[in-house]
């Protein structure tokens, strides 16, 4: 059996490696955990996986919480899950607090110049990346063009969009399963690497049987940790409150990634609470896609910048960001642990086909919209600057140009592209004195 040391060990190893979004994150663990270190096999890891793509959330936190949650019972999983998302929270908010001090300065700024389009091209590709997946017949495509109007032109709330897919995967799933059973994406592997510790034939361990009991106990555990803080903030500072209340909410609505649901954080943020500006939202999102770590992380920037731009302890505007990063952080992450700690035992247990996918297949249809509306909503602030009336950006037009066509028809990695336009966007600046 694998120790808990060792275990921790490669939890935090991870924590610092997990770049490349949901796909590579995932990846990265199969490769260390099916492939070579043989902790767990194939099928096991598959059976997990399936689970957490179900749920709302970060699938990858959500399978690491799993998996340890497996090895090492409850405090297993608590660490795995932690460890995947702590050395993330820390850089992010260093990253944050460089940003806010020194962000006026020329040479910062003309980096942000630079990465703005590289994040307008990242969205692209990922509502290309989603779609292709997704998209497989005429209803889906309906669904997804339904969802980017309700959005672009009507305004919707995120989580109506949402709730009204699922609606119809639901129906749709009852009287036209054709349409609705698409199968997962990770469904058809067959790959065998030799025995593993925790075999498809190795019997549940007795932590991870379900019962009742325990299942009441880890829910009501779970919501008096969220009761608790909820009730202390409300005592404590409003804006934390309100983050904390907000957070929540987002937790639970981030079907289909965190693209999904950046459409809802931008609504809740920018337009009704003010925590930040629409440029700086973009900026979060470069920056979170340059640390490890969940892309849902950037709550911890939005956190960050709304608690520093309201001065919610005074003058102490780097502990104020922080707190506001870390109540993000908490009310974000809170609940995918408690899918897994509740919810797994019945799913390890069962060991059966997870059913009831049609909600699922449409809400991740109605995602692919949500996307290319956050796409054109980036790309509306970082091509005219200064609003329709003002001059159209053809440096950053060429340069978002450029690194879709590097991610989409060269399969660039991430990190390479934002650091080429970075790069380009500090040259352009300090050459012209100015962006």
């Amino acid at each position: 059996m694998i120790s808990f040391s060792e275990a921790v060990r490669f939890w935090l190893k991870l924590g610092f490696i997990s770049f490349g979004g949901p796909t590579g994150q995932i990846a990265i663990m199969h490769e260390e955990l099916v492939e070579r270190r043989r902790w767990i096999s194939e099928g096991r890891f598959l059976h997990a996986l399936n689970y957490c793509m179900l749920l709302p959330g970060p699938e990858a936190q959500q399978l690491a919480t799993y998996i340890g949650w497996l090895m090492h019972r409850t405090w297993g999983g608590i660490v795995a899950g932690g460890l995947f998302v702590l050395p993330s929270v820390f850089i992010l908010i260093a990253l944050t607090w460089i940003y806010l001090a020194f962000g006026h300065l020329p040479a910062i700024a003309g980096v942000f110049y630079g990465i703005k389009p590289a994040v307008v091209a990242i969205v692209l590709a990922a509502a290309h990346r989603i779609g292709s997946r997704a998209l497989k017949n005429a209803w889906l495509w309906a669904i997804a063009a339904a969802a980017f109007l309700a959005l672009f032109a009507f305004g919707v709330p995120f989580p109506a969009i949402v709730i009204t897919a699922g609606l119809i995967g639901y129906f749709g799933g009852r009287y036209a399963p054709e349409r609705f059973s698409a199968a997962g994406a990770h469904a058809g592997a067959k790959a065998r690497y030799g025995p593993a510790i925790i075999d498809d034939d190795t019997p549940t361990p007795p932590h991870a049987l379900f019962r009742w009991p325990k299942l009441w106990v880890y829910a009501g555990s779970g919501m008096a940790m969220w009761a608790i803080a909820i009730v202390s903030l409300y005592r404590f500072n409003e804006t934390l409150f309100e983050m904390s209340w907000f957070f929540t909410k987002a937790a639970l609505l981030t079907f289909g990634g965190a693209y999904a649901v950046l459409p809802y954080v931008y609504q809740g943020a920018v337009e009704h609470y003010g925590w930040l500006s629409a440029t700086q939202m973009i900026d979060g999102l470069a920056l979170g896609e340059t640390t490890p770590g969940p892309l849902i992380m950037v709550v911890a920037f939005v956190g960050f910048v709304g608690a520093w731009t309201h001065a919610i302890f005074g003058e102490s505007l780097a502990a104020a960001g922080i707190a506001g990063a870390l109540v993000a952080t908490y009310f974000t992450f809170l609940p995918s642990f408690l899918f897994i700690l509740v919810g797994a035992p019945f799913i390890e247990t069962t060991h059966g086909d997870l059913r009831f996918t049609a909600p699922l297949t449409a809400i991740t249809a109605a995602v692919v919209g949500v996307v290319l509306n956050l796409a054109v909503f980036f790309a509306y602030h970082v091509l005219w600057p200064s609003g329709l009336d003002g001059r159209f950006d053809w440096f950053s037009a060429l340069l978002g140009l450029a690194a879709f066509v590097a991610l989409f028809r060269f399969k660039a990695a991430v990190i390479p592209v934002i650091g080429a336009c970075a790069t380009l966007g500090l040259v352009i600046s300090l050459a012209f004195g100015g962006t």
